[in-house]
């Protein structure tokens, strides 16, 4: 076992984890309008869920969605329209004083985090294409362990690095004086990525 397949597998996993997404949406949101104290267990929930579908992957679930397509369209489905009604909770709560209406659109803490990411089955087919092109045939439960240790640990620096970086007092007085704008253009973000997951644009 050595060391280049799985910082290929950080390289990957770091710029398809940080661009704008549902997760990264929310994990900034509730950073900037809830602070670090439940920020944070909340990144770290979306970061769990996330390695969830890396574990899935690993365990078959990919291959069953392409099996039984229709179960992969039932859980796209199923997931765009979780991510509608965050849109419209947060739409709604653009002009709702803090911290109620973050709490509202999002859940709360870790569990919160866990739900938002496995409702976007979308990753459990990135994670097994990228692990079957760095790890052509990965062979035994220590291997697949290493793997999933790997993907979970890059996700959870990472987010934890959004909701920390996001939280600090700068940021927040500068997400307080622009509440209204920040949280409608998330909130059509979030609307605009559900339609797109429901359509598979």
């Amino acid at each position: 076992m050595t060391p280049e397949p799985f910082l290929a597998l950080i390289a990957v996993l770091t710029p398809a984890i940080l661009s704008p997404g549902p997760a990264i949406i929310a994990a900034t949101q509730m950073a900037l309008a809830q602070g670090r104290e439940k920020a944070l267990p909340y990144g770290l929930g979306l970061a769990f869920g996330a390695s969830l579908w890396c574990l899935f992957a690993l365990l078959g679930m990919a291959a069953v969605f392409k099996l039984y397509p229709p179960l992969f369209q039932a859980a796209k489905i199923g997931g765009g329209l979780y991510l509608l009604y965050m849109a419209v909770g947060l739409w709604r709560g653009a002009r709702a004083p803090l911290p109620e209406a973050a709490k509202r659109r999002f859940g709360s803490g870790f569990m919160g985090g866990i739900i938002l990411n496995l409702s976007n089955p979308k990753p459990a087919l990135f994670y097994s294409a990228v692990i079957l092109s760095i790890f052509p045939d990965p062979q035994g439960g220590t291997m697949l362990a290493a793997i999933y240790a790997t993907a979970l640990a890059t996700e959870l620096t990472l987010y934890a690095t959004v909701t920390l970086a996001m939280s600090t007092n700068a940021m927040r007085k500068r997400y307080f004086s622009a509440k209204f704008w920040i949280d409608t253009i998330a909130a059509f973000a979030m609307a605009g990525l559900g339609v797109m997951l429901v359509l598979n644009l």
